[in-house]
C-alpha cells in the first residue's frame, strides 16, 4: 500500500470565509488585517471662569457603530479631565496610567495636582509612545494657580495650551465655524451654546460622529455634567 506525505497547505488552498457585513475585514484569511478607521468629534474651550468640554458619543469600527452612547470624556483628577479621539483602547490605556501617577503625586503633594502637570504626564507618554499609539487627546480643568485651562495634544505627543481645540473626523468641519464665533472672555452661557452648535453641526455632516452631545462644565465651584440627545440637538441633518 503507498502512502503519500502531505504537504503543509498552501494559503490559497484556504477557503475564504468573511462572515457577510463584517465590518473588520474584506481580505483573505491568511493576509493581515486591514487598518480599522474611527472616527469622533470632541471640543473644548476657555469661557470666563472655567473651561467648557464637549464630546459625541458614537464609537464607530469601520462602517459599523460599536457604541452609540459611550463617553469620551473621562476623569483625570477632581477637576481635571481629558476629550478622546483615536483608537479608544490606547487612550483609555494613557488615560488609566495618567490618573494613577497623578494620584500618587497628589499624595506626595498633599494637595490638589494642577493641569499643567497632567497635561505633561499626557504629554511624555504620548510622545514616548507616538510608534505605537493612535491617540489624539485634550486635557482641560481648573485649578487655583492658573484657573482654566485647555492643553491640546495631537497624534505625536506634542502639548499646546490653547484658548480652545477641537479634534477627531468630525473637526475639520466646524474648525471654520469655531473661529469665526469663539472670542476670549466669553460667559458660560454663550460657551455653552458655541460648543452645542458646534457639536451639532459635526454630528449632522460626519458620518463617524453621532450619538448624544455630552458637555461638561468645570469652573472653581463645581462640575457640571449634561448631555443632549440626538433627536433634540440645536442643529440637525
Amino acid at each position: 500500500m503507498d502512502f503519500m506525505m502531505m504537504g503543509r497547505p498552501q494559503a490559497e488552498e484556504f477557503v475564504r470565509h468573511v462572515e457577510e457585513g463584517c465590518p473588520y475585514r474584506s481580505d483573505d484569511v491568511m493576509q493581515p488585517e486591514q487598518a480599522v478607521s474611527t472616527g469622533t468629534t470632541i471640543f473644548v474651550c476657555e469661557f470666563d471662569g472655567g473651561v467648557i468640554m464637549g464630546a459625541d458619543t458614537r464609537t464607530s469600527t469601520g462602517q459599523y457603530v460599536a457604541n452609540r452612547a459611550s463617553r469620551k470624556i473621562s476623569t483625570v483628577y477632581d477637576k481635571i479631565f481629558v476629550c478622546r479621539c483615536g483608537s479608544a483602547a490606547d487612550t483609555q490605556a494613557l488615560t488609566q496610567f495618567v490618573n494613577h501617577y497623578l494620584s500618587q503625586h497628589a499624595v506626595e503633594l498633599g494637595k490638589q495636582p494642577s493641569v499643567n502637570t497632567a497635561a505633561n504626564l499626557f504629554k511624555v507618554m504620548a510622545y514616548n509612545n507616538k510608534d505605537r499609539l493612535m491617540a489624539g487627546l485634550i486635557i482641560a480643568g481648573y485649578d487655583e494657580k492658573r484657573g482654566g485651562q485647555v492643553y491640546s495634544i495631537p497624534l505625536g505627543g506634542a502639548r499646546v495650551r490653547v484658548p480652545w481645540a477641537c479634534d477627531g473626523s468630525g473637526s475639520s468641519y466646524i474648525k471654520g465655524f469655531i473661529e469665526n464665533h469663539y472670542r476670549p472672555g466669553m460667559s458660560k452661557a454663550e460657551a455653552l451654546e458655541l460648543v452645542q452648535k458646534a457639536l451639532a453641526l459635526a454630528m449632522s455632516r460626519d458620518g463617524s460622529s453621532g450619538g448624544m452631545a455630552r458637555y461638561l462644565v468645570i469652573s472653581k465651584d463645581k462640575v457640571e455634567e449634561g448631555n443632549i440627545l440626538g433627536n433634540k440637538l440645536p442643529v440637525g441633518p
